[in-house]
C-alpha cells in the first residue's frame, strides 16, 4: 500500500511539475512579477490536507463531495492560500495582527454577502497557469481563488498572475519533499505530533521546525486539516532553503494525529 502511495503521490507532483513548467515556458523572466515585500515581513504558506479537510466539514463542499475534484489531491497537499503578514501601512493606521488576520484586504473593501464567488471577479490568468492552479487547489470550484486574491492579495497591489504563480510553485516544492512522502505513506494511520515536525526539519533543514503550524480538527484535534509554513518575505525565492524559513506559533493539534485518506 505505501509503494502505492508513492507512485500515486509521485504522479500527481510530476503532473503539477509539468504545469507550472508549462506556464514557465510561456512566460519571459521580465514579465514574471515579484510579490509585494515593502512592508510585508513574511507569508504563511497554508496547504490543506484535503481528506482531513473533507472530513472535518459536517457539509463537505463541493471539492470534497465530487470524485472527479477528489482525484489528484489524494497524496499530496493542496493549496488553500498565501498570506501576507500585517503589512506596515496598515499598522501604521492602528490595524492590529489579529484584525489583520481576521479581514485582511476587506479592511479596504468590504466583502460582499453571499458566496466565494461574490468576492472577486472571476481570475484572468495565462492557460497554463490556469490549469496548473487548478491542480493545486480543487477550493476553486468553490470560488476559494477569488476569495484568497480578494482577502490576502487585492489591496497590497499584487497581480493576480505573480500571486497564484509564486503560490503554485511553492505547493510544488513542498509536495516534491520528504516532508509530503511522510504524510503520504502515513495517511490511512496515526502519527506523533513530533514525528511529523521532525519530519518537515529534516526534509528542510536544522531548526526549521519552528517554521510548522499543525492544523488539527475533529474531536481532540486529531485529525490532520492543514499545515502552515512561514517564509520570509525578501526570501520566497529562496524556498525550501533554511534560510527563506521563520518562526511562527504552534497548532492546537493532539500529541497523536490521523492522517486521513479518501475511502
Amino acid at each position: 500500500m505505501k509503494r502505492i502511495a508513492s507512485w500515486r503521490r509521485g504522479g500527481r507532483v510530476g503532473l503539477l511539475l509539468a504545469l507550472v513548467i508549462g506556464w514557465l515556458a510561456t512566460t519571459t523572466a521580465a514579465a514574471v512579477p515579484r510579490l509585494e515585500t515593502e512592508g510585508v515581513q513574511h507569508y504563511t504558506l497554508a496547504l490543506t490536507w484535503h481528506p482531513g479537510f473533507c472530513e472535518s466539514r459536517s457539509r463537505p463542499p463541493r471539492e470534497c463531495r465530487e470524485p472527479a475534484l477528489r482525484e489528484g489531491a489524494e497524496q499530496g497537499f493542496v493549496l488553500h492560500g498565501l498570506w501576507p503578514s500585517l503589512p506596515a501601512r496598515f499598522a501604521a493606521r492602528g490595524v492590529d495582527r489579529r484584525r489583520w488576520w481576521r479581514e485582511g484586504c476587506f479592511l479596504e473593501t468590504p466583502r460582499p454577502e453571499g458566496s466565494f464567488c461574490r468576492a472577486h471577479p472571476p481570475l484572468d490568468l495565462p492557460a497554463t497557469l490556469e490549469s496548473a492552479l487548478d491542480a493545486a487547489m480543487p477550493g476553486r470550484a468553490s470560488c476559494l481563488g477569488r476569495y484568497q486574491y480578494a482577502k490576502h492579495a487585492a489591496c497590497l497591489e499584487l497581480t493576480e498572475e505573480g500571486y497564484f504563480a509564486t503560490a503554485v510553485a511553492l505547493v510544488e516544492a513542498v509536495n516534491a519533499s520528504a516532508f509530503a512522502d511522510f504524510v503520504a505513506l502515513n495517511q490511512g494511520g496515526e502519527v506523533r505530533r513530533n514525528a511529523l515536525i521532525h519530519a518537515f526539519e529534516a526534509a528542510f533543514g536544522e531548526g526549521t521546525d519552528r517554521a510548522l503550524r499543525l492544523e488539527c480538527g475533529g474531536r481532540g484535534h486529531r485529525l490532520l486539516t492543514e499545515v502552515r509554513i512561514a517564509i520570509a518575505a525578501a526570501h520566497l525565492a529562496d524556498f525550501p532553503a533554511a534560510q527563506s524559513l521563520v518562526g511562527q506559533g504552534r497548532g492546537r493539534c493532539a500529541t497523536r494525529i490521523r492522517i486521513a485518506t479518501f475511502d
